[in-house]
């Protein structure tokens, strides 16, 4: 008979987990604010230039900025939700979150290539687009992959949700693997038509509504089958 999943664990557990959620914060805020570093160094509107002239010139770089900040505090919107059902934590999650965690404060690099390139229309020239997007798909991956190993192993869960029966967890891992899926398609795009790769990655925001639409049905359909024969 399999052992049962411990109800308790130590103090050293608790405050080990605490640290590491605290030092993971801390590590995505400074990731965010390295974003910013290239835009500081845009230069202001010359004589009879307009602020939006400079905006204009620099579309590249804000728009590479705004999409990167978006993502990154919607992945870690997701890794708070894992880690928010967590009590502890074992070496395979220490590790994938060291590995989010090295890709997060490596980002503003190639985000800093790809926006400056994006200017040019040069962004999958010499697999700069590649780099972006498929870093973005890395971290997308890394959150997934420690969503599906903490529910495989109930021990890190908190107790109160081991039974839980919802559709979270499920939705969460869907938009997780469309996300993946969309930048990897998109980094494949950005090579041969740099110039659709932004217009691609709109198509995963729909795509995302739509696969949760779906798994809240199959939710549904199945809790009225249980509650039918229950009855």
């Amino acid at each position: 008979m399999p052992d049962q999943p411990r109800s308790d664990i130590t103090s050293s557990e608790r405050r080990s987990f605490d640290r590491l959620v605290n030092f993971t914060d801390a590590v995505v805020a400074i990731g965010i604010t390295l974003q910013l570093l290239p835009i500081i160094d845009v230069a202001g509107p010359k004589s009879g230039e307009s602020v939006w002239d400079v905006v204009a010139a620099n579309s590249g770089q804000l728009f590479a900025f705004v999409l990167s900040f978006v993502v990154v505090i919607f992945m870690w919107a997701a890794h708070n939700r894992v880690f928010n059902t967590m009590r502890c934590f074992d070496g395979t999650i220490f590790r994938l979150n060291v590995a989010w965690l090295l890709l997060i404060v490596f980002l503003p690099w190639p985000t800093a290539m790809y926006g400056e390139a994006a200017n040019d229309a040069v962004a999958g020239r010499g697999g700069l687009g590649l780099l972006y997007w498929w870093t973005l798909a890395a971290i997308s991956g890394l959150g997934v992959w420690m969503a599906i190993h903490a529910r495989r192993h109930v021990d890190l869960l908190a107790v109160d949700e081991r039974d839980r029966e919802d559709d979270r967890d499920t939705r969460g891992l869907v938009r997780g693997y469309v996300l993946f899926g969309s930048f990897v398609i998109v980094g494949l795009v950005s090579i041969f038509q740099p110039s659709w790769a932004p217009l691609v990655f709109l198509g995963a925001f729909p795509a995302v509504a739509v696969a949760n639409r779906l798994v809240s049905r199959r939710n549904d359909k199945h809790m009225g089958t249980k509650q039918e024969a229950g009855t």
